[in-house]
């Protein structure tokens, strides 16, 4: 089903762009807003920059660009004043730098920064990359320092210099050490207690069945292979005896020509009973069976008897010259029976189901045309010398090829070849089975009529079973397609009827199209309403997985985890379509799973979102009421989990331990906060003094960095 193009705004499409292609590459990048000279807020940020400074994307969206949470003590004040200066003059910078990351670690950066003009000629856009050169500015320094050696003109440094450098490269190598720590085990810890296979009784009461090594599984990968392997095998003997007991009868150069394929197939079937006397079964109870004595007393009993009979060495009677071993291999035919039992299997697939009645109904052809040569043949050799009306005498005059009576015995010599007869009588049995025939070859005898008769019978009780099977396996394969088109065909009525502008109209089709495409028609929430609560739990936590895999939700217990998991939706959002009005009541939280989504006020962007990023509010359990403070417009398709905040705040309430560790946590993981007056916090928190900033955000990473470095020297002694 073909999806539609979308409606992409040209501005829009360019920031998205840039933000993929940069992101792609897993550079270290952010990008600002340039309109908004208070700041230039941050309104994206690369995955490589929150990995190379240690911040979320949640804590750096909506800071200045000129990225004041990343000074420190040793940042350079020219260098700092610069940076202001190129953004208000809205012009490109690029020096080295000294950042401080969330740990306190010190480390060198290449930091550029580009203006970005729209098709008018505006900036619209700050890019800023940020390239670590800490080892390329180490060992540069390193290198001067041996040259100056060498020169005989190394000065000494302070011994507080010194100092300074020695515990900076502690720093920095402890407490990376220490962040990749606990980050692992953390995220160990979220897996085994949350999405872990936890068993679904205790585990005293789950254990597995024991079997001995030589038995093998009924459903096994290698017992269905072998099963179509042994159906092949069943086949070619219903198509092979059949024909050379009527056509070939006790010929022998005919009958040695498949004397090979013949002992293959009965070494098949003997290893094929070794097998059944090692495979399980499943009992009337629905338990499967892994004793091998109760498996060889069930195969003995059921059909064992059929499979031995059909697997006996008919072949080496050629050696006693037996001229009956045609007949005797009829008894193969039995192992169609075995058929019967699998057909439960096969029919779980509409293609293997159509494959088998097909073969059906040209094996029953075969069979009938086997006996209808028969026919002929039998009352040929019984009227040899005054019988030319038979169908055989018919073929064999069109043909010139015609049959002559052996003179003293009833019996015929010449005529057509055996292939040319076996084609006619197969042209005249399929002819028969699915219409009346054409009459090129008819029925000319009372015992060839009433033969005739019979057989469009079994035509018509075939055509019915067959065929109608065949439609409505068809009509099942297409059934989608024939929804599709049905619902298709209703919007544009509904279109119709109610005049709907052509705008609107696009957008309707676009989303009718998009989200058939990714669900195929199949409603979730329909499909699960009749399983159990406690079904119906499991499957939503797998299905909401990714959301729930947040640490927002990482102190919350099972229990709860299962409750909010039948609360979480899935939804869709087209290009151009918004999924928020500024002033909006807010009714759910979103969690972006894929595509890119941009965050407008005043027609100017202020955050483009995307995948893993939050979006939604901080909440109160107090003021449940939310208005949003700004448009939420996707950019691309995306797709939504969204938290209803009705369903949320019951769970809160039956779960109070989590409730309060829930509202102050949704602060810190919101990418982006769309509470009315959140912004005035945000700007006024990013337009603080270089001093007081300083004081209050590094001043404190400082000393939890310092922290850290006491205690990594306290393990290690």
């Amino acid at each position: 089903m073909p999806v539609m193009k979308g409606l992409l705004a040209p501005q829009n499409t360019f920031l998205d762009t840039i933000a993929t292609r940069f992101d792609g590459t897993h550079s270290n990048f952010i990008l600002a807003n340039a309109q908004m000279s208070k700041g230039f807020p941050i309104v994206y940020c690369s995955d490589g920059f929150c990995e190379l400074t240690g911040f979320s994307r949640a804590e750096v969206m909506q800071k200045s660009c000129a990225c004041k949470f990343l000074y420190g003590p040793e940042t350079s004040e020219s260098i700092i004043f610069s940076i202001d200066e190129a953004l208000e003059e809205r012009k490109e910078f690029k020096d080295e730098i000294m950042f401080y990351k969330k740990t306190a670690v010190l480390f060198w950066c290449l930091l550029d920064i580009v203006p970005i003009k729209n098709e008018k000629g505006d900036v619209v856009l700050f890019l800023a990359s940020f390239k670590d050169i800490t080892d390329t500015k180490a060992k540069t320094i390193q290198d001067d320092k041996k040259e100056d050696r060498r020169r005989g003109r190394v000065k000494t440094g302070s011994p507080f210099s010194s100092a300074r450098l020695r515990s900076s490269t502690v720093l920095y190598h402890i407490s990376g050490h220490l962040h990749s720590r606990e980050k692992s085990k953390s995220k160990i810890k979220l897996n085994k207690n949350v999405f872990g296979d936890l068993p679904a009784l205790p585990e005293y009461k789950v254990a597995d069945a024991k079997k001995s090594k030589f038995i093998l599984l009924h459903y096994s990968t290698f017992k269905a292979g072998w099963d179509w392997l042994i159906l092949l095998a069943t086949f070619y003997v219903a198509v092979t005896v059949p024909y050379n007991v009527c056509f070939i009868g006790d010929d022998d150069d005919l009958t040695r020509t498949t004397t090979v394929s013949d002992i293959a197939v009965e070494i098949l079937f003997i290893i094929d009973i070794v097998f059944n006397f090692r495979t399980t079964y499943v009992s009337k109870s629905g338990q499967v069976i892994f004793d091998a004595r109760q498996i060889c007393i069930h195969y003995l009993t059921t059909w064992f008897i059929i499979d031995l009979v059909a697997a006996l060495p008919f072949d080496l009677l050629y050696a006693f010259k037996v001229s009956v071993v045609h007949l005797l291999k009829t008894v193969r035919l039995l192992r169609l029976l075995r058929l019967l039992q699998k057909m439960d299997r096969y029919s779980q697939h509409s293609t293997v189901v159509l494959t088998l009645l097909m073969s059906m109904f040209a094996l029953l052809a075969h069979w009938m045309a086997c006996i209808w040569y028969i026919i002929g043949k039998m009352e040929m050799e019984a009227n040899a010398y005054n019988w030319d009306i038979g169908w055989l005498h018919e073929l064999g005059k069109r043909l010139e090829s015609p049959y002559y009576a052996i003179g003293g015995v009833n019996g015929t010599v010449s005529g057509p070849a055996i292939r040319s007869v076996y084609i006619a009588s197969l042209y005249f049995t399929l002819s028969s089975l699915t219409s009346v025939g054409f009459g090129n070859v008819s029925a000319n005898t009372d015992i060839e009529k009433i033969f005739s008769i019979c057989v469009m019978l079994i035509g018509a009780l075939m055509h019915a079973l067959v065929f109608g099977n065949v439609t409505a396996i068809i009509q099942r394969m297409y059934s989608r397609w024939s929804q599709y088109h049905t619902r298709t065909k209703d919007l544009k009525d509904f279109i119709r009827v109610h005049h709907l502008p052509q705008s609107l109209k696009q957008r309707m089709l676009e989303y009718f199209q998009t989200t058939w495409s990714v669900n195929n028609g199949i409603d979730c929430n329909e499909l699960l309403k009749d399983f159990p609560d406690e079904l119906r739990s499991d499957i939503t936590m797998h299905l909401n997985k990714e959301i729930l895999e947040l640490s927002l939700f990482a102190s919350a217990s099972r229990g709860c985890l299962r409750s909010l998991s039948l609360h979480i939706k899935t939804s869709f959002c087209a290009p151009g379509e918004y999924l928020l009005r500024q002033g909006d009541a807010l009714q759910a939280i979103f969690f972006v799973c894929s595509g890119s989504m941009e965050v407008l006020k005043d027609g100017m962007v202020l955050a483009i979102l995307g995948k893993g990023d939050l979006i939604g509010a901080n909440l109160s359990l107090d003021d449940r009421v939310i208005k949003t403070n700004a448009d939420v417009k996707a950019l691309t398709y995306c797709d939504l989990q969204c938290v209803n905040l009705r369903g949320l705040y019951e769970v809160l309430d039956l779960y109070p331990e989590y409730s309060h560790r829930f509202v102050q946590d949704i602060q810190q993981d919101l990418t982006y906060n769309l509470r009315e007056g959140h912004e005035t916090h945000v700007i006024l928190y990013t337009h603080l003094p270089n001093s007081l900033y300083n004081e209050c955000t590094v001043g404190t990473v400082r000393q939890e960095g310092q922290e850290s470095v006491e205690k990594a020297r306290g393990e290690k002694l």
